[in-house]
């Protein structure tokens, strides 16, 4: 004769505690949903770069232009010539990127500013401000590589993937507790988890150099 198992009934604090992690589980997901699919993708593609074809990036171009002498004068008074200078050069060059740093010597300044969208390099000549700038746009490749991976993407987006981690880890967090309310199901997570963590180990041991 064959035993029935049985199980002691839930509470009602259990069921309601069961039910909002299914409520905030599914708002998290909602929220989450575009930028799961984002960072996956874009993961994807970061690991076969090839698929993109030609990774060569966009030719540079170059731009010239004539800083104001008064112009220069006022940004060797200001606190730090470097960004003084460089946000003068921005307003009269089409630089591409933030400013990075600055190499300044008696006669001469060279800027450098970098940026998801791209990267610039400026030459000016202090005394009569005659000026070169070398912008390279960056292609899509490498605009998603620094947006995956949060390099030179500003306070902003970087709040966004801190955001877009902790939601993930608590919606895993959750997913795991309502394991507890498939019972019958429970054990077979569990030991799929557990096979999973040892896969993962074992492809860390053999196989990564």
């Amino acid at each position: 004769m064959t035993k029935t198992r049985t199980h002691k009934p839930r509470s009602a604090a259990t069921i309601a505690f069961y039910t909002q992690c299914r409520h905030w589980h599914g708002y998290l997901s909602a929220f989450a949903f575009l930028a799961l699919i984002f960072f996956s993708a874009s993961g994807i593609v970061l690991n076969h770069p090839e698929w993109l074809g030609d990774n060569e990036g966009l030719p540079p171009q170059q731009f010239r232009a004539s800083l104001p002498v008064a112009g220069i004068a006022g940004a060797r008074h200001a606190k730090e010539f470097g960004p003084a200078l460089a946000e003068l050069a921005a307003g009269h060059l089409p630089v591409v990127g933030a400013f990075s740093s600055a190499d300044i010597d008696s006669r001469q300044a060279f800027l450098r500013y970098e940026g998801v969208k791209g990267s610039s390099d400026v030459t000016v000549d202090l005394t009569s401000g005659a000026s070169t700038a070398r912008v390279r746009k960056a292609d899509a490749l490498t605009v998603m590589d620094d947006l995956h991976r949060g390099k030179n993407v500003g306070k902003v987006w970087q709040w966004v993937i801190d955001i877009s981690g902790a939601i993930f880890l608590v919606l895993s967090i959750i997913g795991y507790i309502l394991f507890f309310v498939l019972r019958f199901r429970f054990r077979v997570a569990m030991i799929l988890t557990a096979l999973s963590l040892g896969s993962l180990a074992a492809v860390f041991i053999l196989f990564v150099p």
